[in-house]
């Protein structure tokens, strides 16, 4: 699936509406004081988007790269402000800084989480975890060598990587098969090892049940959320999530930091930081315990 091609809704949008009518680089330390708590530290890196960078009892995952330059594709078509070039800024560093990993995690298979510029700048052996033998075989085809499916109980030098079910969109969309099989299917990963603390990345979901057994389940110290509620023209509701969804992690995860990422880098995203730091100021919720990096910013936890 191309870039170009991925979001062509303008017949599915118009069905819609026939069926709708530690310590920071540059900000506050931070850590979660739970019943995992120790000595240990791991460190947490908002590169782009939904890009992030993951120091983690000795190893670095690099989670969903888009590596692309500012502008280099066209926005997606069919969705909110796709006249706007992706990605909407540079990154925050350079791509061989990025690209200081001993393994990359690719969630799904959207060019906004792997686009043709990461394909081009992994090396060709660096393992990769896909989410299923399906985009793992779609990986495999660009020449890398060492792709892995990820399951409920997968390690990686130690660390345990556990799948977590997510949904692309709302089930009003899911019943839309058209747009059913673009938005496809997306994962979440938690990370944990003992004298870590335990990190859920929810990746492209909304908030849906199977977000709060994993959350039940697992007891992350750490909750990173993709929360630019990313839109399609004529269509109801978001195909990520937002700040309510902050919230809700707020008060069912109440010893957890809960991390705000994927906003302000492709066309399709509504919320802004800025709208997020607000929406944290007008509920009173803790702001040293719901963070919203800058491009760029490390915590550690």
């Amino acid at each position: 699936m191309t870039t170009t091609s991925l979001f062509r809704l303008t017949a599915i949008a118009a069905c819609a509406a026939v069926l709708s009518a530690c310590a920071s680089t540059n900000g506050p330390a931070t850590g979660a004081a739970t019943a995992n708590a120790s000595a240990q530290t791991m460190t947490l890196q908002q590169i782009r988007n939904a890009t992030i960078k993951l120091e983690y009892a000795g190893t670095t995952f690099l989670v969903d790269p888009m590596l692309a330059r500012k502008g280099a594709y066209p926005g997606f078509e069919g969705t909110y402000n796709s006249h706007l070039r992706n990605p909407l800024v540079e990154l925050p560093l350079p791509v061989s800084d990025v690209l200081k990993a001993d393994a990359i995690i690719v969630t799904h298979t959207h060019p906004d989480h792997w686009d043709e510029a990461a394909k081009a700048g992994v090396p060709k052996d660096m393992p990769i975890f896909a989410q299923d033998e399906e985009d793992a075989a779609s990986i495999r085809k660009d020449g890398f060598s060492d792709v892995r499916v990820l399951s409920a109980d997968t390690e990686f030098k130690g660390t345990r990587l556990t799948k977590t079910a997510a949904q692309h969109g709302t089930d009003q969309m899911y019943a839309m098969p058209p747009l059913a099989r673009i938005l496809g299917k997306s994962i979440g990963v938690v990370f944990s090892h003992p004298g870590y603390k335990t990190t859920y990345v929810a990746g492209d979901t909304v908030w849906t049940g199977a977000v709060e057994d994993a959350i039940k389940q697992h007891r992350p110290d750490v909750i990173v959320l993709n929360t630019g509620y990313a839109r399609i023209t004529g269509v109801e509701g978001s195909i990520i999530m937002g700040k309510d969804d902050l919230w809700r992690a707020y008060h069912l995860a109440p010893k957890a930091k809960i991390i705000g990422s994927h906003m302000e880098s492709v066309n399709h995203m509504t919320q802004s930081r800025k709208d997020l730091r607000d929406f944290i100021a007008e509920k009173a919720m803790d702001p040293q315990r719901v963070l919203v990096p800058a491009d760029g910013e490390s915590y550690r936890f």
